[in-house]
C-alpha cells in the first residue's frame, strides 16, 4: 500500500470525526488519572497499589498520572525519559507516544517513573511485535510502527469499538487514493487539546501533525491505542468509504459519496446548533473532509457551531 508519507521533516498529523468519544475522553481524563489515593483512618494518604492507563491517553497524560501515583513533582516522569532506556522502534526516535500501552500496572514501593514506563513499553512490544500484528501490518504493506500510528488515529476518531474497523478503512482508502487524511484528531494533538471545534485558523497551523496540509501519516502516533484499535488497523472493515461524521451519539455515518457526506454534515450542524445555539466554534468532526483527489484544506467554516465539508 502506498502510504504517501513525506519525509519526516514535512509530515503532519490528523484528527477524528466523532462526537461521543471526546466527551467520554474528557470524563476519563478527569476521573481516572490514576488509581485513587486512599485516605487512611488518621488522614494519611495510602500509596495506591496499581496505576490505570486508559485507552487513547496521550503520553503527557500518562506522565502526569505516574507523577501523581508516585507522589512526585509535576514533570518528573517526563524528565526521566532520557534515562529510562525504553526499547522503542527506531522509527520512534525516542518518542514513546503510542507505546505506553493502556492497562492496569501494579505499583510497589520500588516503582519509579523509569520502571513504569519500561513496563508499559515492554507490554506494547509484546502486544505489537507478535505474529498477528506483524503479519497484519505486512499484509497491508506497512511496518508495525505505521500500524500503531493508524491505530492511534482510529482510537482517537472512532465513537464506538464497532466503528473502529470502518474508521481504519477510511484511512486506508484515503492513503491509497493520495488524499490528505484531514482528521481533526491530529490537529488536536498538535494543539494539545481535545475538542470538537476546529477552526480555519487551526487547520493552517504549521505543524507536522496538520493532516489538512500534509500528505500521508503523521510522524508519530497521536495517542496510545488499545488492542481493539490495533486489530482494526491491521484488519480494516471492507468498504469504499472516504468520509464519516457522527451525526449524534450512536449514529456515525460512513460514505463514499461527497454529496451524501455533505447532507450528513448539514444534519449534524442542525442538531448541534439546536442543542448549543450560542456555540461560536467551527469544526470538521469528520474523518476526512476533502473531496476525492483534493489536497486543499476544507472550505471556510460557517460562523456558527458547525462541521464543514470542503468543496
Amino acid at each position: 500500500m502506498q502510504m504517501n508519507t513525506p519525509p519526516r521533516s514535512t509530515i503532519r498529523l490528523t484528527r477524528r470525526g466523532r462526537v461521543a468519544l471526546i466527551t467520554t475522553g474528557a470524563v476519563v481524563a478527569a476521573t481516572a488519572v490514576a488509581v485513587p489515593l486512599l485516605t487512611m483512618g488518621g488522614g494519611e494518604v495510602a500509596q495506591p497499589t496499581s496505576l490505570v492507563i486508559p485507552e487513547g491517553w496521550r503520553s503527557g497524560q500518562v506522565y502526569e498520572a505516574v507523577d501523581k501515583a508516585l507522589r512526585l513533582p509535576t514533570g518528573t516522569t517526563k524528565k526521566s525519559l532520557g534515562k529510562a532506556n525504553l526499547k522503542l522502534p527506531n522509527d520512534a526516535e525516542g518518542n514513546p507516544e503510542g507505546y505506553l500501552f493502556p492497562a492496569t500496572y501494579p505499583l510497589d514501593k520500588k516503582a519509579t517513573p523509569e520502571s513504569l514506563l519500561s513496563y508499559m513499553v515492554n507490554t506494547a512490544n509484546l502486544k505489537f511485535n507478535g505474529a498477528p500484528v506483524a503479519a497484519g501490518a505486512q499484509r497491508n504493506a506497512m511496518n508495525v510502527y505505521q500500524a500503531v500510528t493508524i491505530a492511534s488515529i482510529v482510537q482517537s476518531e472512532a465513537a464506538t469499538k464497532a466503528d473502529m474497523g470502518k474508521v481504519a478503512r477510511v484511512i486506508f482508502n484515503r492513503l491509497e487514493r493520495g488524499m490528505p487524511l484531514q482528521m481533526d484528531s491530529t490537529i488536536n494533538y498538535a494543539l494539545n487539546r481535545s475538542t470538537l471545534n476546529t477552526s480555519q485558523n487551526d487547520i493552517r497551523i504549521n505543524s507536522p501533525y496538520n493532516s489538512y496540509q500534509r500528505m500521508g501519516l503523521p510522524p508519530t502516533p497521536i495517542a496510545n491505542p488499545g488492542e481493539e484499535a490495533m486489530r482494526a488497523a491491521i484488519t480494516p472493515t471492507p468498504g469504499d468509504w472516504l468520509y464519516f461524521v457522527t451525526v449524534k451519539p450512536g449514529d456515525t455515518r460512513f460514505t463514499a459519496s461527497y454529496e451524501e457526506h455533505q447532507r450528513n454534515v448539514a444534519e449534524f450542524n442542525q442538531i448541534r446548533s439546536s442543542a448549543s445555539p450560542a456555540a461560536p466554534a467551527t469544526g470538521t468532526a469528520t474523518a476526512s473532509t476533502a473531496s476525492p483527489g483534493s489536497t486543499a484544506p476544507t472550505a471556510p467554516a460557517a460562523s456558527t457551531a458547525s462541521v464543514t465539508a470542503p468543496r
